[in-house]
């Protein structure tokens, strides 16, 4: 299953500092987490309005890992600095996926909560995902892997898709 997290960053004076906490001490802390088995983040390229700028995807081994002792010891440092102005914030828990691939630089992540819309007829193999613990919001996701821009032109009717790119290589557990 997957452990998404989503935001909105509300200042640019620090916006850059607090992509270098999240992607450089955050996401190797909670790399850290026995049953976190990937982590990598992204930002928004294209979305709607009320779509948060990042995300970031986590494939876990079980839901109660984010109750256990080492998450909350070693899950992730301190956000007290950063929580004024994180906005948009959301968490789930999605099954669908059993583990989330890498996605390399020059490649995307497209998501949509729209089940029979924008992602279909890319020719694409799309995951359909439903939440299952956390907030539950969007209930439902579909998310697909474009090598490629050319795999998702730009079409009106495509409106509703989010188009993320990495901000960083996949992290692995160090776990077996």
């Amino acid at each position: 299953m997957i452990y998404t997290v989503e935001c909105s960053y509300s200042d640019s004076g620090t916006e850059d500092e607090w992509n270098a906490f999240y992607s450089h001490e955050k996401l190797h802390a909670l790399i850290s987490v026995q049953g976190f088995l990937t982590s990598q983040r992204f930002r928004l390229l294209r979305g709607h309005d009320a779509t948060p700028t990042y995300l970031a995807i986590h494939s876990i081994t079980a839901t109660d890992i984010l109750e256990g002792q080492d998450y909350r010891r070693n899950g992730g440092g301190n956000f007290a600095r950063w929580q004024p102005m994180i906005t948009h914030w959301r968490r789930n828990i999605y099954e669908g996926v059993e583990r989330f691939p890498s996605i390399e630089e020059g490649e995307y992540v497209l998501a949509s909560e729209d089940h029979g819309g924008p992602l279909s007829g890319l020719g694409l193999t799309v995951w359909h995902l439903r939440a299952i613990g956390l907030d539950r919001s969007p209930a439902e996701r579909c998310i697909a892997i474009a090598r490629t821009a050319r795999e998702f032109p730009e079409n009106p009717e495509r409106e509703r898709l989010c188009v993320y790119v990495p901000m960083g290589e996949q992290l692995q557990s160090p776990y077996p």
